[in-house]
């Protein structure tokens, strides 16, 4: 019999090679059914496919490339590859998606643009193409029409309080004012229901990022970058959300934490 619960998380673990051993210990501590990660840094021969075999993880799609960026969602469900845009179009691995076998449930893992130091895209090409890869997004997700999770690193953080200093941050990417418009309209585009905010209502302290550099534990500086959105139908089945900080304390982590929201299929 197939458990209707599922739970999936994410996590942008700025090198899955290097930080094989901190994968191991979340999945053993946390064993959701499914990971996306974020900012794997490896082709697919070089992922460390046998660390999650071993575990159980023996569904894997991977989109790496070498050095940089890249993304993966391994799981203990069967499931199979649907689709990798490339919304950055310049070719660099952004995104895969993927289709439970066995449940009515898309889940697509994306990691945005950082976006570079100045928001102005005059004088900043990787900030133009942030907010055109949103603008791609956008046109997309108007068009989704079945359930759908959307997860990953989004690198941009919405509301007031998703930020230590709104007002010092306003200028700063990730947080300016278009950013946050042009990530609404993605929202919009598909009535995306984010699960962060539904389970830890607004303004209550909800941080996904803290800065190499900057001591985080003493200063707190952080801002929530990695979010998980569903469709409203898939939305009304979340029963649960959480932020696995601890992991931010481990030796040499990732700067993102992984987030963990569980399902009722």
């Amino acid at each position: 019999m197939v458990s209707p619960k599922v739970s999936v998380a994410t996590w942008n673990i700025n090198s899955v090679r290097l930080r094989a051993d901190q994968v191991v210990r979340f999945l053993t501590e946390q064993a959701p059914d499914v990971l996306c990660l974020q900012e794997i840094k490896t082709q697919e021969a070089t992922f460390p496919h046998d660390v999650f075999e071993a575990l159980g993880y023996t569904h894997r799609v991977v989109h790496g490339q070498k050095g940089y960026h890249g993304v993966a969602t391994v799981s203990r469900l069967p499931m199979h590859e649907i689709s990798r845009h490339d919304w950055q179009d310049n070719g660099e691995a952004r995104h895969v998606g993927v289709k439970l076998d066995n449940h009515d449930l898309v889940i697509e893992n994306v990691y945005i643009p950082a976006g570079g130091d100045l928001p102005d895209r005059e004088v900043n090409a990787k900030f133009g193409q942030k907010l055109d890869f949103l603008g791609r997004m956008t046109r997309w997700a108007d068009a989704i029409d079945r359930p759908t999770l959307l997860v990953g690193d989004f690198n941009v953080a919405p509301l007031e309080c998703d930020v230590y200093n709104h007002k010092a941050l306003l200028k700063v990417v990730s947080h300016t004012p278009i950013e946050v418009e042009t990530l609404a309209q993605l929202r919009d585009a598909h009535g995306w229901v984010d699960l962060g905010r539904k389970h830890i209502p607004a303004p209550e302290r909800n941080y996904s990022w803290w800065s190499y550099r900057s001591y985080w534990r003493e200063k707190d500086q952080g801002r929530r970058l990695d979010h998980m959105w569903a469709s409203p139908e898939l939305a009304a089945q979340s029963r649960g959300h959480r932020m696995v900080e601890e992991t931010r304390r481990w030796d040499q982590p990732s700067d993102h934490i992984p987030l963990i929201t569980e399902f009722d299929l």
